[in-house]
Formats: C-alpha cells, structure tokens, sequence
C-alpha cells in the first residue's frame, strides 16, 4: 500500500511539474509533439492504444472505475473516459502508420482539419488520472462558475464546479472531442476563478495595487 501510495505521489510531483513548465530537475520542458485525438473502434480502445505503442507512438487512454453488476456478481472494470476516443502524440505529417493500424477510424479535427488537443487539458486529464480521485464521464459543459483546486492531490487544476446527487464535482473538458470528466471534490478544497476575477477588476477600479487581492 505505501509503495502504491509513493507511485501515486511521483506521477501527481511529475504532472504537476509539467504543468508549471518545469520538469523535476528544474529545467525546462522542451517542445515537443502535439496531441491529437483518435477516433477508433468502441471497446477496442486499449488494443489500438497497444498497437500504436508497440510502433513506438505515445498514448493516453485515460480510464476510470466502474461497478459492473450481473445477476450472480459484481465486477470493478476499467473503462474508457472517452469510449471510442484515445489520444496520442505524432507529428501529423509522419500520420500514416497511424491511420492505417487497424481500429483507428480518423484523426479528430474540423471541417475536416485535423486539431491538436490542447496541452493544458492533455496535462489536466493526465494529472487528474494520476491522482486516483473518483471520476466518471460528464456531460460537456461551456459554462458555469470555474474554479481552482487549491489543496490535495488535485491542486492547481482548474474546471466547472457542478453538483450531483448530493456531491460537488469539478468538471474538466476536451474541447475538441466536446466530452467533459467529472471529478468528485470537496468545497474546502476549491476557490472560485470568476469571483477572484470580479475582485481584482474591482480594486484595480479602486486604485488598489494588484497585489492586494489574494
């Protein structure tokens, strides 16, 4: 358990590292390969992944945890945040052993113009998998109040806060695949970006100095 629990502390140092724009070491992060999104076969997501890595491609599949109930049994499985969506980094003019590995539908863009992800929500989704807090697929949001994480494993991500069933969430989104993340939170543990916003237009029309907002 502690050992689980130290793996699970590196990968949420190693995100949040990169979310700064430093690695660990303290040197900066190099540029590197766009993300894109991959439109493949439903429930064959996990053996596209393996595939695409075995020709040397990074993936991110994130996946989160469900109960599966039968009449005789129940099952913890592992299933896709995005079901029938992966993401992986390429350069796109070097696409085509991507597009050709079986299982892979398309590469997911714009009138027909493939989009990378952007890197703060890869990053985000990334952290937020690494953290192990409870997640489950969300119903793409554009608006609503945003909030930061401030304390515990989840720090400085930013999303929507929602409320379901009694529990508060923050909401991450993709963007493009328009497919949102829900991620079980506590209210002591978020502070809200639009009234921390309102407050500074407010002092600056005050004549306050910026740094007089908290």
């Amino acid at each position: 358990m502690a050992v689980a629990h130290r793996r699970v502390g590196e990968m949420v140092r190693k995100w949040r590292d990169r979310l700064s724009g430093t690695l660990s070491s303290g040197t900066a992060v190099k540029s590197e390969l766009p993300w894109y999104a991959l439109q493949c076969w439903v429930r064959k997501e996990s053996m596209i992944a393996s595939r695409l890595e075995g020709q040397g491609f990074e993936c991110f599949l994130p996946k989160y945890k469900s109960i599966r109930e039968w009449s005789d049994r129940k099952k913890e499985v592992e299933q896709p945040l995005f079901p029938g969506y992966l993401f992986c980094r390429f350069d796109y003019s070097q696409r085509r052993p991507i597009v050709v590995t079986p299982g892979v539908l398309q590469v997911v863009g714009s009138n027909r113009t493939p989009v990378p992800v952007e890197n703060r929500e890869i990053e985000a989704l990334q952290l937020a998998v690494a953290s192990q807090v409870h997640s489950q697929p969300w119903p793409y949001l554009e608006i609503g109040e945003r909030v930061r994480i401030h304390t515990g494993r989840l720090s400085g991500l930013e999303g929507i806060l929602v409320s379901f069933k009694g529990n508060h969430r923050v909401v991450l989104s993709v963007s493009l695949l328009q497919r949102s993340v829900a991620l079980e939170v506590d209210l002591s543990w978020v502070a809200s970006l639009d009234k921390s916003r309102e407050a500074r237009k407010r002092h600056l029309a005050a004549g306050a100095p910026v740094g007089a907002v908290s």
